[in-house]
C-alpha cells in the first residue's frame, strides 16, 4: 500500500507488513541515510549484509541496520514449508553519512503480558536495540479487556500505533487487526484491549 499524500509519518518514513513465501525474498539491494529495522511476527528470515553479516531472525528478534554512508543487503524465507510474516520500518537518521552498523538482539526476556515494554530507543544502554534517531518502540501482547497507558518520552514527538492482532481502541478511537493510528497530543495515551490483542507503537520526532 502506498499512498503518495501520505508519505512519512515526522521520521517514520516507511512501515511495511510482509509476507515471504518459502524459498523467496528480497535479492541485494542498497540503502544509505536511513534507519532500517526488522521485527519477525513469524517464521525465520535469513539476512546477508555487505559488512559480512550472515545471520538468522526469528520471531522474538528485533534487528536493525544504520545504513548511513551505504550497504548492500538481503532477506529471504529461511523455512521450506511455511512463509514469513514480518514488519520492515525505516526511519530518517538523527546523523547523516554514519558507518554503516547492524544489530540483532532478543527481545524474549523484555515481554510482559497486558504491558508496553520497549524495544527500541537513541540509547545504548536502554532495553532493545538503538539507533541514530530520538525514537522509541514499544510492543505488548494484551488479554481481552486489560488497558494500559502510555506515557510520551518527548513532548515534540508524535506516535503511531499498527495493531498487528485483534481489536483495540487508542485514545478512543477503535483500531481493527493491520490497521494503524498517528497521535499528535503530549502526554500520556491509553490503550483498551477489546479481544485479545497485539500492537506496536512507535514514537517519532514530527520534524526532521
Amino acid at each position: 500500500y502506498r499512498d503518495p499524500e501520505r508519505m512519512n509519518f515526522g521520521a517514520l518514513r516507511v512501515l511495511n507488513d510482509d509476507r515471504v513465501a518459502p524459498g523467496m525474498g528480497f535479492n541485494t539491494h542498497p540503502h544509505d541515510n536511513m534507519e532500517i529495522i526488522t521485527i519477525p511476527l513469524e517464521g525465520d528470515l535469513e539476512h546477508k549484509d555487505s559488512m559480512g553479516n550472515h545471520s538468522v531472525i526469528r520471531q522474538g528478534d528485533v534487528q536493525v541496520m544504520s545504513a548511513g554512508t551505504g550497504i548492500f543487503h538481503s532477506e529471504f524465507n529461511h523455512n521450506r514449508d511455511r512463509e514469513v510474516k514480518l514488519l520492515q520500518i525505516w526511519l530518517f537518521p538523527n546523523q547523516k553519512n554514519v558507518e554503516p552498523r547492524y544489530d540483532q538482539v532478543s527481545i524474549r526476556d523484555l515481554a510482559r503480558k497486558d504491558a508496553f515494554f520497549q524495544v527500541l530507543s537513541p540509547r545504548e544502554d536502554e532495553p532493545g536495540v538503538w539507533i541514530y534517531q530520538d525514537a522509541w518502540f514499544h510492543m505488548g501482547e494484551f488479554s481481552a479487556g486489560s488497558q494500559a497507558e502510555y506515557a510520551m518520552k518527548n513532548p515534540a514527538s508524535g506516535v503511531y500505533f499498527f495493531l498487528i492482532e485483534g481489536q483495540a481502541e487508542v485514545a478512543g478511537h477503535p483500531m481493527g487487526k493491520r490497521d494503524g493510528l498517528g497521535i499528535r497530543e503530549n502526554g500520556t495515551i491509553g490503550y483498551r484491549s477489546v479481544t485479545e490483542s497485539r500492537v506496536l507503537l512507535m514514537e517519532v520526532p514530527m520534524f526532521l
